[in-house]
C-alpha cells in the first residue's frame, strides 16, 4: 500500500493541504503489508507489517500496530509492538503502550505511558540532518 500526499488548488490558484491529516485509517479496519506515504497519516486501525515514511505518523488511541516503523516523527497514543526509528522525534503519550526499541534524536515519554524496550538517542544524527537541510 502506498499513499501519496495530494495537494489541492484553491480557487485563487494557491496549493494547500486539504485537511489536517492526509489519510486516516479508521477504527475497525485491519491492514497487513508495507505502508509508505508522504505527509501525515493517522492510524486508528489494526496494522501488521512495516511502515516507512520521512514524515509524520500518528497512532490513535484505538490503534494496534505490529510493525517496525521508520519515520520522521511518530506520535503514539495507542499500541505499537515493534522497533521505531525516527529522524526527528518520538512522542509516547500517557495512553500509549510501546513494546520495542526506539532510536531517535528526541524522545518524550509522558507519565502513565508504558514503554518496554531500549532507547538510543544519537544527537549527532540530528545535527547532521539539520546541517544537510
Amino acid at each position: 500500500m502506498q499513499v501519496q500526499n495530494t495537494m489541492e488548488k484553491a480557487p485563487n490558484g494557491i496549493e494547500s493541504n486539504a485537511g489536517v491529516n492526509d489519510l486516516v485509517l479508521g477504527r475497525g479496519v485491519r491492514l497487513e503489508g508495507k505502508l509508505t506515504f508522504a505527509g501525515t497519516v493517522r492510524i486508528d486501525a489494526t496494522f501488521v507489517g512495516s511502515i516507512v515514511t520521512n514524515d509524520v505518523l500518528v497512532v490513535g488511541e484505538t490503534a494496534r500496530i505490529d510493525a517496525n516503523i521508520s519515520c520522521g516523527t511518530i506520535v503514539v497514543h495507542g499500541e505499537v509492538n515493534g522497533n521505531i526509528q525516527a529522524k526527528s522525534g518520538v512522542e509516547i503519550h500517557a495512553s500509549a503502550k510501546v513494546r520495542g526499541d526506539v532510536e531517535s534524536p528526541s524522545l518524550v515519554v509522558q507519565k502513565g505511558a508504558f514503554f518496554q524496550g531500549a532507547s538510543r538517542m544519537d544527537s549527532s544524527k540530528a545535527a547532521r540532518a539539520k546541517t544537510a537541510a
